[in-house]
């Protein structure tokens, strides 16, 4: 559901208004902390996307799990209540995050490889990447030996595959044909 319209405008929008406020950095933290518990937390998260709980008792649990978020933040879960949009806040919570990062020069790298990257190849990434991109870089390894050696490499938008598996398949196409 990440990306739907109603989740940009709302990330967007509380973005902007942070912004405004002045306490953007606070709010990333508390949008950081809250990406991260409902993500590494199933009941939290099957929590708040259950239908049967009533919205009010989903916002005054969350005012409490979060008590230490700054008030900007505790008025989106009590707009979330408002508006009986509290199912939609974890995909918020995350494109704010992306947006905020953005709005900051930071980019999300994914380098997908067939075993976990050491620093020395994570440093030639990095390298590799800084020729693309002139923004500030996190790189995110995911792991998949389904590719077999090699890497994929995420930019945005873009995608470079060199892994091995692809290069097999690249080749049992122009053999087939």
């Amino acid at each position: 559901m990440s990306g739907t319209r109603a989740t940009i405008r709302y990330a967007k929008a509380f973005l902007d208004l942070a912004i405004s406020a002045g306490n953007e950095p606070e709010v990333y933290k508390d949008m950081a902390l809250i990406s991260s518990t409902i993500n590494s937390n199933e009941e939290l998260s099957s929590f708040i996307q259950n239908p049967t709980i009533s919205v009010s008792l989903k916002q005054s649990a969350l005012t409490e799990v979060f008590a230490s978020a700054t008030g900007l933040t505790k008025s989106l879960f009590r707009l979330l209540f408002e508006n009986k949009r509290f199912e939609i806040l974890a995909d918020i919570v995350s494109q704010y995050v992306l947006m905020s990062d953005e709005n900051n020069g930071f980019q999300v790298v994914t380098v997908t490889t067939a075993i976990a990257m050491d620093a020395v190849l994570e440093a030639k990434v990095s390298d590799k990447i800084k020729e693309f991109s002139d923004k500030k870089i996190t790189i995110v390894n995911t792991i998949d030996p389904a590719i077999i050696g090699g890497f994929i490499l995420r930019i945005g938008d873009k995608e470079y595959n060199a892994s091995v598996a692809n290069r097999l398949q690249v080749l049992k196409r122009e053999l087939s044909n």
